[in-house]
């Protein structure tokens, strides 16, 4: 587990992360016309960890630079990504750079939650003729609202934690985000998104065993979409039970009959958080 020590704060690994990013690949601090970070982390109910790193920018004199810190658990980083590919694909765009900063010092009490903090930073540029190009005509999100995972006392800065809500919370956004985005594709006129043609999965990962319950849930929505076929073994034992994955006994027999995809789609996603 990473974390950080008590010379350290959500501004300044997001300052290193920015300053690195600058430096190893000699970016010009006035090409950057918007730079937006998502995080969970505060240490200030008003101020910005944006406008801190804004810092960094008084010596070019680049003070046009858009964005502000987007505040959410688990899902800022994401968001500020998003809200940076659509500035730039929006007649707002200047023709200069983005730059997404995602960080966070998550600090549990003591208890079961606490071996899912960690503390963590990273700066992605964004910009034309990237070797990475990020698809964004079809994009699927869902939200609800839960008390799975909050920070309700301004005077801790540990969240109030519901392990069980908050894990079937997020797969249920995952099963309906994958129904969305396979309607979205099919109503372009794309081809049925499924496990067979997509190369590779990432997920969300506070734990590795949630990566593989997400993965075993996409195969099990796979299978009663008639894209995959379960062996005799899972066929016979979804005749005894309607329970579906809740059922012990099928949810280790669709986790087995995974295991091959699994392999080569996504447990190579892991090897940070395992190592």
């Amino acid at each position: 587990m990473a974390f950080a020590s008590d010379r350290e704060d959500i501004n300044s690994i997001s300052m290193t992360v920015l300053a690195a990013l600058v430096n190893n690949y000699d970016i010009d601090w006035k090409d950057i016309g918007r730079l937006e970070i998502g995080t969970e982390t505060l240490i200030d109910k008003s101020k910005s960890t944006k406008t801190c790193l804004m810092e960094l920018f008084k010596n070019s004199g680049n003070h046009d630079v858009e964005g502000v810190t987007t505040v959410n658990a688990c899902y800022g980083g994401t968001n500020a990504l998003f809200n940076t590919l659509n500035w730039m694909e929006s007649s707002a765009w200047d023709g200069r750079y983005g730059v997404v900063i995602a960080a966070d010092l998550a600090v549990y009490a003591k208890g079961p939650a606490r071996a899912t903090g960690g503390a963590g930073a990273v700066a992605m540029l964004i910009g034309p003729n990237a070797p990475l190009v990020i698809e964004t005509s079809i994009r699927s999100s869902f939200f609800d609202n839960q008390y799975d995972f909050y920070k309700p006392d301004p005077n801790s800065e540990y969240p109030t934690v519901d392990g069980v809500l908050s894990q079937n919370t997020y797969l249920n956004a995952l099963v309906k985000c994958y129904d969305g985005i396979k309607s979205k594709s099919l109503a372009l006129g794309k081809e049925d998104i499924s496990l067979m043609n997509t190369d590779y999965l990432c997920f969300h990962s506070p734990y590795s065993k949630l990566v593989q319950k997400s993965f075993t849930q996409l195969y099990w929505e796979d299978l009663n979409n008639g894209v995959l076929s379960p062996s005799d073994e899972l066929l016979s034992k979804l005749e005894e039970t309607k329970e579906g994955l809740k059922n012990k006994e099928i949810n280790k027999l669709v986790t087995k009959e995974s295991k091959t995809l699994w392999k080569e789609k996504t447990d190579m996603t892991l090897h940070l958080g395992r190592n």
